[in-house]
C-alpha cells in the first residue's frame, strides 16, 4: 500500500539537468512523466524520501532543461507546447578525450538553432563550461574556437554562460590531470570572450565565478535568475524567498527531478557521476514507464505530495 502525505514544496520551476541531461537520454521517459501529469522524486541524500510533483502548466511556470545534446527532445517539443520553457545546451571545443559521448559539436550547434527557432531565442542559452586549459585545450584554442562557435550561434541566442572547472573530489578521482585555471589565465579568456561576444550579439554570463571578470565586460549577476525565467516566460514572478544553494550563485528556483550517476555522456570534468559502474547500472534500472527516473516505487514507501501554486503574477502592467 502506497501512503501519501502533504509536503510544502513550491517548485512552480521544474529542472531536469542539474543531476544528468534527460533531453539526452530520458527523453521518452520524461515525455510519459508529462503525459501522466507527474513525477516521482527520491532525495539523492535520502531516498527513503520521495516527493510527487505535479506536471500540470498550471501550476508549473516554467521547465527549464540543461543538455549537452537536445537532438532527442526535438521531435517530443509539440508536447510541451502548454509548457514555458528555457533551454541551456552545453557545446565546447572539447573532443572523445574529455567528452566520450557528445555528439559532434557541428551537430549540436545545429541542433541548437532548431531549437531556438521553435522555442524562441529568449528561450534558449548557450553553456561554454567548464572551461579547463591543458596542452591540447590551450587559451589561444578557447578563443579561437569560442569566436567560431559565437559565429555559428549568432542570431540564435543572446547568451552564453561560462565556468571554469572545479576540482571536487569526483573530478579528481575521474579526471586526475585536471588543473585549476589560473586568476590570470580566467581574466584572459573572460575579457576576451566578453569583446567576441559583443561582436555577435551575445552576452557573456558567469556561473559562479564571483565578480573577478565584471570590471571586463562579464555579467556576473548570476546564469539562471529569476529574470531569466521572467524574460522566457513573459511574465513577472512572485517568488517567496529562498536560501540559495551557494552563497555565490544566484540560481535559486526550482527543484530538479533527476537522478545522479545516470548521465551516459560521462564526461571527465562531470561532478553529477560517481563514477561510470554505478552510472551502467542505473541506467540498466531505468524503466521510461516508471514514475521515477531509476527504479520503480516499493510497497509500503511513503509519498511526500509537494504543495504547488503558480508564482506568475497575474496583476497587469502598465507602461
Amino acid at each position: 500500500m502506497v501512503k501519501y502525505k502533504e509536503r510544502t514544496v513550491r517548485a512552480m520551476i521544474i529542472n531536469t539537468g542539474m543531476r544528468t541531461d534527460i533531453p539526452a537520454f530520458y527523453s521518452q521517459w520524461f515525455v510519459n512523466r508529462i503525459r501522466a501529469g507527474f513525477v516521482l522524486v527520491r532525495n539523492p541524500y535520502r531516498p527513503d524520501w520521495i516527493t510527487r510533483y505535479e506536471l500540470d502548466p498550471d501550476v508549473v511556470d516554467c521547465i527549464g532543461f540543461c543538455t549537452k545534446n537536445p537532438e532527442p527532445m526535438l521531435k517530443h517539443l509539440d508536447e510541451l507546447n502548454a509548457y514555458h520553457q528555457y533551454w541551456f545546451v552545453t557545446i565546447t571545443p572539447y573532443g572523445r578525450d574529455i567528452e566520450p559521448n557528445v555528439p559532434p559539436k557541428e551537430k549540436v550547434m545545429q541542433d541548437f538553432i532548431t531549437l531556438s527557432d521553435k522555442v524562441g531565442i529568449n528561450c534558449v542559452g548557450w553553456r561554454y563550461d567548464p572551461i579547463l586549459i591543458d596542452r591540447t585545450y590551450t587559451i589561444e584554442r578557447h578563443i579561437a574556437d569560442f569566436e567560431q562557435m559565437c559565429r555559428t550561434l549568432s542570431g540564435h541566442t543572446k547568451v552564453c554562460v561560462i565556468s571554469f572547472i572545479d576540482l571536487y573530489e569526483k573530478v579528481k578521482r575521474n579526471f586526475p590531470q585536471a588543473r585549476t585555471v589560473t586568476p590570470q589565465e580566467r581574466i584572459t579568456i573572460g575579457r576576451t570572450f566578453a569583446e567576441v561576444g559583443k561582436q555577435y550579439g551575445i552576452t557573456i554570463k558567469a556561473c559562479a565565478e564571483g565578480n573577478d571578470l565584471a570590471p571586463y565586460g562579464v555579467d556576473c549577476t548570476g546564469c539562471t535568475t529569476q529574470l531569466t525565467f521572467e524574460t522566457a516566460i513573459g511574465s513577472n514572478l512572485v517568488v517567496p524567498k529562498k536560501k540559495s544553494q551557494r552563497a555565490e550563485c544566484a540560481c535559486v528556483l526550482g527543484t530538479d527531478i533527476g537522478a545522479y550517476d545516470t548521465c551516459g555522456h560521462l564526461c571527465r570534468y562531470c561532478y553529477a557521476n560517481y563514477n561510470h559502474e554505478n552510472v551502467r547500472l542505473n541506467m540498466r534500472l531505468h524503466d521510461p514507464e516508471s514514475p521515477f527516473l531509476v527504479g520503480n516505487l516499493q510497497e509500503g514507501e511513503i509519498i511526500h505530495q509537494a504543495s504547488q501554486e503558480s508564482w506568475i503574477d497575474m496583476q497587469l502592467s502598465f507602461f
